[in-house]
């Protein structure tokens, strides 16, 4: 089975074009060697793939023969993703959450402030 269409079946991406962009960008490697869309996977092979900053590591343990639903998705892969690089998820999300305006001006503020600096 091709390597851009089991990432699709798995929902490791949304759709087969973004998982074929994801190889064609080096993304997904196997072994250590960027691999195109169109290679060949088979069972009881290791696959990471990196989204976001983050690299995944996923262990192929059968091939589907169509798209999968997230509630056995575990029975076609096996994830091995390190736990620091899990750990660099979470923090991410918190430099995220740092971000939002705890007091963000309303519209009258920024009437009465453009008002008062006289523009």
């Amino acid at each position: 089975m091709r390597i851009d269409k089991f990432l699709w079946f798995c929902r490791l991406f949304k759709t087969r074009n973004l998982s074929s962009n994801a190889c064609k960008k080096g993304h997904v490697k196997i072994n250590s060697k960027s691999v195109k869309p169109s290679f060949e996977i088979y069972p009881n092979t290791i696959v990471t793939v990196k989204k976001k900053q983050i690299s995944y590591e996923y262990e192929v343990l059968s091939l589907p023969k169509n798209r999968v639903s997230a509630k056995i998705v575990n029975l076609y892969i096996k994830d091995l993703t390190k736990k620091e690089e899990l750990e660099k998820l979470e923090t991410i999300h918190l430099q995220k959450n740092n971000y939002k305006f705890e007091n963000k001006p309303s519209k009258k503020d920024l009437r009465d402030l453009k008002s008062f600096l006289g523009d």
